[in-house]
């Protein structure tokens, strides 16, 4: 919700103390600083599944072997051969925000924080190192995998399986995978997201599940989230390709 759907897209406005909150989780979820992560997450979008990509399943084509190849590149592969996005000119509105150059600065003290906090308050709870041990493995190295397994995922998974109800860009393969939908907090309704990158909801149709949406709204009524970007019946109808239920144009 935060890197993804507020400090890239902006998907909704947020008070400073918020803001500031959002992008430090963010940075916990060890995914690399938010200014590098945006600059990498726009540069998808600009070039979303054709050259420019950091990580389209489809850069080696769409045979088995290609595709089986594109698949892990995808996932964590693209990892390994890293080419940084352009931060000044994918992400200069945040170069331009103090508060979030100062988190992004912190990010390697953020990631000591999310990888040793566990171990340090499971050993003073339990006063023993079966403790500190037992919460290392469950909620630094488990929490930390499944999160970035769920997050590729996204990446790879959801740029080759999955429904297409909407029209996206040429060569854009993002689709709609309904398995991911609840553990990766709404991410996985990709191809709506793609057909529409600055809404607020990405599970726009009837049924379909999107946490992260729900939290935005709770926030809102807290008045916390403000200029929030709901989804537009007409502007979802003016993309669809399919005979689908209504959009959801409420939270």
């Amino acid at each position: 919700m935060g890197l993804h759907r507020y400090l890239t897209h902006g998907a909704f406005k947020a008070v400073r103390w918020l803001r500031v909150t959002l992008a430090v989780g963010g940075s916990l979820a060890l995914e690399g600083p938010p200014i590098q992560w945006v600059a990498d997450h726009r540069r998808h979008h600009a070039y979303a599944d054709r050259e420019g990509d950091p990580h389209s399943p489809w850069r080696y084509g769409a045979t088995v072997a290609g595709l089986a190849k594109g698949l892990f590149f995808a996932h964590c592969g693209w990892l390994f051969q890293r080419q940084s996005s352009n931060r000044a000119r994918f992400a200069p509105d945040l170069l331009a925000d103090s508060d979030i150059r100062r988190v992004d600065r912190l990010f390697p003290t953020l990631a000591a924080v999310s990888v040793l906090a566990p171990p340090l308050l499971g050993g003073l709870l339990t006063w023993s190192w079966s403790g500190a041990l037992t919460a290392f493995f469950w909620a630094s190295l488990v929490r930390i995998a499944l999160l970035h397994h769920v997050t590729w995922s996204i990446n790879s998974i959801c740029h080759v399986y999955g429904q297409r109800p909407f029209a996206t860009r040429t060569d854009d393969r993002a689709a709609n995978f309904w398995p991911l939908a609840i553990i990766s907090f709404g991410e996985s309704w990709h191809n709506s997201h793609h057909a529409d990158p600055t809404c607020a909801r990405h599970g726009v149709l009837r049924g379909q599940l999107d946490p992260a949406a729900r939290l935005i709204w709770l926030l809102e009524k807290a008045g916390w989230v403000f200029d929030v970007r709901w989804p537009v019946q007409q502007r979802f109808d003016s993309r669809r390709l399919t005979t689908q239920t209504a959009v959801r144009s409420e939270p």
